[in-house]
């Protein structure tokens, strides 16, 4: 396994993969090595990998991860041409598991709105944390490893933008609402107060006693979970990514164009982004069925029947 670890090392290093992401790199190869133990894995043939996705599909994964199985198999044997560990890259004729188009889950407006009366019902530091980390989420789409770990200077001169730093150490700028930027007014005093249970140097906008020094995913988690019984809807339907995909559903059904979403949400591809296409397609038929004049003319000859 010399040869995963130095793959594993590249990533981290020239791509800025996270470290969930490496140890998910990490599972794949190893699932690979224990169905081939007698052949070293970066000594495997076609043969051998097509065996093993055909393997994928005998245990009844599912498509999506034998495609992020298949992804993690390219860019490793993809890494071993480039540093000439081998003359050829066995993954070149491996097809594609087949995918279903899996249309984002996502809130309602007023689903969302309700969250919010149910975060700032709370009282105290509770709900003023709560506030924030909700109207910073709804109004940026930003992953939830980005929120729980903002900086303090992201916010530092109640700008207009936060800066954050995703996937690969990337860089964004991304708008806050007037909202927003109230709650983070209304955190930032009852942070600098609450200080006295943490380090009084903090550098984190959420600020915790636990090994990262900040609000953990786990920890929002539950924070979210309550405020979602609170607000009287079910708990399975909502969490950080459902309200990332909510702000990018939203936009998009405001006439936002899907560029603007896509580097707010700090896809790398549009064609990422593209999942969120459903709404414009149903915003196209209102606009059509709202404007066309033949179809106003079927409209008002179907009212004139009534």
């Amino acid at each position: 396994m010399h040869h995963v670890e130095s793959f594993l090392e590249m990533m981290a290093v020239e791509r800025g993969a996270s470290l969930r992401t490496l140890e998910a790199y990490r599972r794949d190869l190893l699932d690979l090595a224990e169905h081939c133990p007698h052949v070293n894995v970066a000594a495997l043939s076609e043969a051998d990998l097509r065996c093993y996705v055909r393997s994928l599909d005998e245990r009844a994964m599912s498509p999506r991860t034998a495609s992020r199985r298949l992804s993690t198999l390219r860019q490793f044997f993809g890494f071993l041409l480039v540093e000439d560990i081998r003359r050829d890259d066995p993954t070149t004729n491996l097809d594609n598991p087949r995918l279903g188009r899996m249309l984002p889950r996502f809130l309602s407006e007023e689903e969302v709105s309700r969250l919010l009366d149910a975060a700032r019902m709370s009282s105290g530091f509770a709900g003023i944390r709560s506030t924030a980390l909700l109207e910073i989420l709804y109004a940026t789409g930003i992953r939830v490893s980005e929120l729980v770990g903002l900086p303090l200077a992201a916010v530092a001169r109640d700008q207009e933008s936060l800066r954050v730093m995703g996937k690969g150490s990337r860089e964004r700028l991304v708008p806050l609402t007037r909202s927003a930027r109230s709650a983070i007014r209304d955190w930032l005093p009852v942070r600098e107060h609450d200080l006295q249970k943490v380090k009084k140097d903090s550098r984190w906008l959420f600020p915790s006693t636990g090994k990262s020094g900040h609000l953990t995913r786990d920890g929002f988690f539950r924070i979210l979970r309550e405020i979602t019984k609170t607000a009287g809807i079910d708990p399975a339907r909502v969490s950080p990514h459902v309200l990332r995909h909510s702000f990018a559903t939203h936009l998009l059904a405001r006439d936002a164009d899907l560029r603007s979403v896509q580097q707010m949400l700090g896809h790398r591809d549009i064609a990422t982004t593209e999942i969120y296409t459903h709404v414009m397609e149903q915003r196209l038929h209102d606009v059509v069925i709202r404007a066309h004049p033949l179809a106003r003319k079927a409209a008002d000859s179907a009212n004139d029947k009534t």
